[in-house]
Parts: C-alpha cells; structure tokens; sequence
C-alpha cells in the first residue's frame, strides 16, 4: 500500500456542516484483504449493495478493486450500472431486479448478471436469451432455508435437467443465503450447507457461493468457491480483526449548563441528578442517527441506558431525546475546557465501536451505514495511488 494517502471531499460544505462522514478507503481494502485471507481457496467478491452500504458505489468500488476485487454483488440494476461505470472490466451479480423482459435488456447493455430467483425469472431470461441470439450468463439462487428468494430444491433439480438437455440458460454461478450464520451454533446452519451441496450438484461445474459475512467466519465447509463479505467489509462484525472505515460526528453548536433536577430534550424524559454541562450536537434522525439512541425503544418515560458519544477523551452518554437536528450529550465528566463550540463528538467509530451503537439503538450496524443522512459533509482517505491483482483467486 502506498504510504501517501488522498483525500476527498464531498457533501455538505465543511464550513456549514453540523455532521461529518470520515470514510477510510485504506480500512475498507484491509478488511477485503483479510476476509480473504481466511478462505484462501475461494474468490471473494464485494456485497456493494445500498450505495455500498451508504459510503458511496463511486468510491467504494475502486478501492476495492485496487485491492484484487473483480466480482461484485447488487439488489437492483440500476446499482449495478452505477458499479460499472466505477469498474468497467468486472463481474455484476444483481441479487433482484428482474421484474419483465423489458428489464433483461437493460441487464444486457451494461453487462449485469442477474440472479434468478423463480421459474419465472429463468423463463424470462431463457426467452430474452433465445429472442437475442446470445447465452448471456446467469446466476441460480436457490433457497436453502431463508425463505426469501429461490427455487426450491426440486425446482433446481428440474431446472438443471432441463438445461442440460436445451441449454437454454448459461448458469456461471450457483448461490444460496444463510439465514442465522451470526448464530454459529444454530443448527439451520448446518441444515443449509447440506441442502445447498446437494443444489450444487445438480449444476455440476458451475461456481458456488454461500457464505456471507458471518458464514465465512463458520469454516472452509461453507467458503466453496466464492464468498460475498457484505457488512464486515464496510467494518462491522465485532472482534473480528477488521478495522472501522466509517467514523460519524457532529460539531458542537451550544454548552449549556443544567442544574440538577432540571430536564433535557422533549418530554422531559431525562432528568439530571446532578449539576451538568450539556453539548448539543448538530446532528439528528435526520441525519442517520436513530432516535432509539436516547434509550430502549425510546419509552414515555424516564430510562436509563442508550447511547454514547466520545469526546475530550472520554466516552460521553447521550442526554434525553435525540432529536430531528439535534443531539445532547452529558459532558460533566470532560474536563472543564476540554470542549468548546465547533468541536466535534464522534457518535461511532474507532472510539465507540458500530456495533456497540447499534445494540444500544437496538438496530444492526447495517442500518446505522445505510441511513447515513445527506447533510454530512464526507471526507474520503485512500491511498494516493494503488494496484493490484487477483492472482490467487481471491
């Protein structure tokens, strides 16, 4: 890696901005890395889903395809277009999206793959495919136990003897989702690597994939041939040993003083019991940060818990109720002078882990990165100038 960085900057004008995005592209390549690592055998793609998990398709796909990714994940085409004016050369699955011919058109022009979850995506694509002359590629999503999207497994059984004899469809990837991998000992895990092996075969050769995030984490069994890392890319997973790309924070507008026994925020739902320095951030739900951070499920009443921020060198509790533009932290325990107007408290990130945010919101990291607000003004960092390949597969 090189050690001169870049920096780029969008969004809001830093000058104006109440809430700040810091994401670090030289993190995000890591983390690719070591997921890689840890299934040596198999490739591994990019899940670059919901904007790239909200850190932007435009910066987050080169990156990691300066770090040897060649295969990306989407939801929807128009998110794979986005992928492919970032990474002309590489490989688009679009996990959904194929609602009519009409559609299997505009996947042909940029080159998606689409995954086909139902008979009636395949007898879409199989008559896109005879009508242009062309054995475009496709993807066969087959539901293991999710019960979301996919065949069955007979369905896939019939599909892949069927095709055998007319290949009319030009399978290149055969996938399945695991529904509780965060849960290594749930026995549906095991349930669904066994059902899936017995769908691989039905496809013979073609290239398999299972495991996401937390499946890569459950064993080589579940690796085959491509793993689809999603959220632990972007830094999340706990004590996995990857690094934090995203750091938000919002700049301090107001300290006030509280006496004790005075209320903050609306409802006055947080009362201090002591005499209190209160900073009020510029940032709010407007912005991504969950109202729910004031306390469990954010009751009618006075609570205990929820949320904090870090600042002046030490964690800082979220003070009442989050509100639209705005949020209070209890800074009493700051040394005084520490904190002063236009300084910035970070609601997570390399100080307050995502994860730990999200339990105390009571959502999933997943939320917290993909509802960042459009009022941030974003910073980028990276590498000045990278290359790599994916020689080994990876």
């Amino acid at each position: 890696m090189s050690d001169t960085i870049s920096i780029h900057e969008t969004g809001t004008d830093a000058r104006l901005a109440g809430a700040f995005a810091t994401i670090d592209l030289r993190a995000l390549q890591h983390n690719y890395r070591a997921l890689a690592a840890q299934a040596p055998t198999a490739r591994t793609a990019g899940v670059v889903k919901a904007d790239a998990y909200g850190i932007g398709i435009a910066q987050a796909v080169p990156a990691l395809a300066a770090a040897g990714c060649d295969t990306f994940f989407v939801a929807w085409p128009d998110e794979g277009r986005a992928v492919r004016r970032a990474a002309p050369q590489a490989r688009i699955f679009v996990l959904g999206g194929l609602f009519g011919r009409e559609a299997a058109q505009a996947y042909a022009e940029a080159k998606l793959i689409p995954v086909l979850n139902s008979r009636r995506e395949t007898a879409i694509w199989e008559g896109f495919c005879n009508t242009d002359g062309v054995a475009h590629p496709c993807a066969i999503h087959v539901d293991t136990g999710m019960n979301r999207l996919g065949l069955t497994l007979e369905q896939a059984k019939t599909l892949a003897e069927e095709n055998a004899l007319t290949g009319a469809l030009n399978p290149v990837l055969v996938m399945s989702h695991l529904a509780a991998a965060d849960q290594p000992d749930h026995p549906l895990n095991r349930r669904q690597l066994d059902a899936f092996t017995a769908a691989r075969r039905f496809f013979g050769g073609v290239e398999a994939s299972l495991a996401n995030s937390a499946g890569i984490g459950l064993g080589s069994a579940y690796h085959f041939d491509l793993i689809r890392p999603g959220i632990a890319l972007y830094g999340g997973l706990s004590g996995t040993g990857l690094e934090p790309v995203v750091r938000v924070e919002a700049r301090i507008v107001q300290i006030r003083q509280a006496r004790a026994g005075e209320a903050v925020s609306y409802g006055a739902a947080a009362v201090v019991q002591r005499d209190s320095r209160v900073a009020i951030c510029a940032a709010g739900y407007a912005d991504g940060l969950p109202r729910a951070l004031s306390g469990a499920g954010v009751p009618l009443r006075e609570v205990t818990g929820g949320g904090h921020g870090f600042a002046g060198g030490r964690r800082v509790p979220v003070l009442g109720r989050v509100t639209m533009d705005m949020t209070m932290f209890d800074i009493t325990d700051v040394e005084d002078g520490a904190l002063t107007v236009g300084d910035r408290i970070e609601f997570f990130g390399p100080n307050v882990d995502i994860e730990e945010a999200a339990t105390a919101a009571g959502t999933i990291s997943y939320e917290l990165l993909t509802g960042l607000g459009r009022r941030h003004h974003r910073t980028y960092i990276g590498p000045a100038a990278e290359s790599s390949t994916n020689g080994d597969g990876n």
